[in-house]
């Protein structure tokens, strides 16, 4: 009785391993033939020239800006306005 446990383990180990390995076979059968056809689309496709780091300027309208972003998160987090408050704020 006690063969036909450890059969039955090591049966379902080693099917849903043989399944993982065809997902990962098809996805990356999948993710070949999908690009295919990107490949020579992406060479016809010029970099952009990196953009300068500017230093750092003040935040023109600081107040609106804090207002309308704790307007947002007070939104998305369903909560009053004034039961959120925001250590920090900097121009990224």
């Amino acid at each position: 009785m006690g063969t036909e446990i450890l059969l039955t383990v090591v049966l379902g180990v080693v099917i849903v391993f043989i399944g993982l390995i065809c997902i990962v076979l098809l996805s990356k059968i999948m993710s070949a033939i999908c690009n295919v056809g990107k490949s020579a689309t992406e060479s016809k496709i010029t970099p952009a020239a990196p953009v300068a780091v500017q230093a750092a300027q003040p935040i023109e309208n600081r107040e609106e800006i804090i207002a309308a972003v704790s307007a947002a998160i007070a939104e998305d987090m369903g909560t009053d306005i004034s039961a959120i408050r925001i250590l920090s704020f900097k121009k990224i």
